[in-house]
């Protein structure tokens, strides 16, 4: 698999990283998972494009997570392109609706078809996912994706899964569905002194982490509170958890 960083920034985005948004490849298979501010933009820059996009995972409704939404639709439709397929938790039929019914002139453009899981295993654009939920203010879902060609090689504990969490706080049901797993694209919002719920600071990601093992962890979802304190930000959770851990940037290509 590979994964690419379209947007690693937040609903506060700074000049070079865009809301939230991955792009998941494998062979001839792409999935784009959440689709914030900019997503649209970056993904025209990659080999895929938008016209290659045909399915669309959410994790939550918040606007940094979906503003795109529409936006890509209406790009595939004067691509040319006949399908789109959106899946996310529950009330992403009434989101899409809702979008619809203020943008009109988008219906039936395409084909579209909306799903909604909950936290169980499921297909989408031909990846296997399991999903768990995570502590936020609203329904959201983290996601692991199977590489579902043969996993780990028997050298190691860790496999070729890729876990995104979504939004959330710092959570051990997050680290143990997390556990083994080659990438872990976590939340970290903010520095250690943002007084913060709904989000980790890196202190209770690195609380949490401890003792599980994940081949590496990219930290995503940025604030500008981040900006010039990466190194301290990293060293709060180095202190507890002692595996790979780095910061995503858009753009950023990572081969599973």
């Amino acid at each position: 698999m590979r994964l690419t960083f379209l947007g690693t920034g937040s609903a506060m985005p700074v000049p070079d990283r865009v809301q939230t948004g991955l792009l998941l490849e494998s062979g001839d298979r792409s999935l784009l998972v959440d689709c914030g501010s900019g997503v649209l933009h970056r993904l025209a820059s990659t080999d895929v494009g938008y016209e290659g996009v045909s399915s669309v995972l959410l994790t939550h409704h918040h606007l940094d997570h979906v503003a795109d939404l529409l936006p890509l639709l209406k790009a595939r439709w004067l691509a040319g392109e006949e399908h789109l397929e959106v899946v996310g938790p529950a009330g992403t039929k009434s989101l899409v609706d809702g979008l619809l019914d203020v943008h009109d002139y988008l219906q039936d453009r395409v084909d579209l078809s909306v799903r909604e899981v909950g936290p169980t295993e499921f297909s989408v654009a031909g990846f296997d996912v399991s999903a768990t939920e995570m502590v936020h203010s609203l329904d959201c879902l983290a996601y692991r994706f199977s590489a579902g060609d043969g996993g780990s090689d028997g050298s190691s504990d860790v496999s070729r899964d890729v876990v995104y969490s979504g939004d959330g706080e710092a959570s051990s049901s997050l680290a143990n569905f997390a556990d083994g797993a080659a990438i872990l694209a976590h939340d970290c919002s903010f520095p250690d002194d943002v007084d913060v719920s709904n989000h980790p600071t890196p202190s209770q990601l690195g609380g949490v982490l401890a003792g599980h093992d994940i081949g590496r962890v990219y930290l995503t979802h940025l604030y500008p509170h981040t900006e010039g304190r990466h190194e301290e930000m990293l060293a709060s959770i180095e202190s507890q958890y002692d595996g790979d851990v780095r910061f995503a940037r858009d753009g950023l290509r990572v081969e599973v």
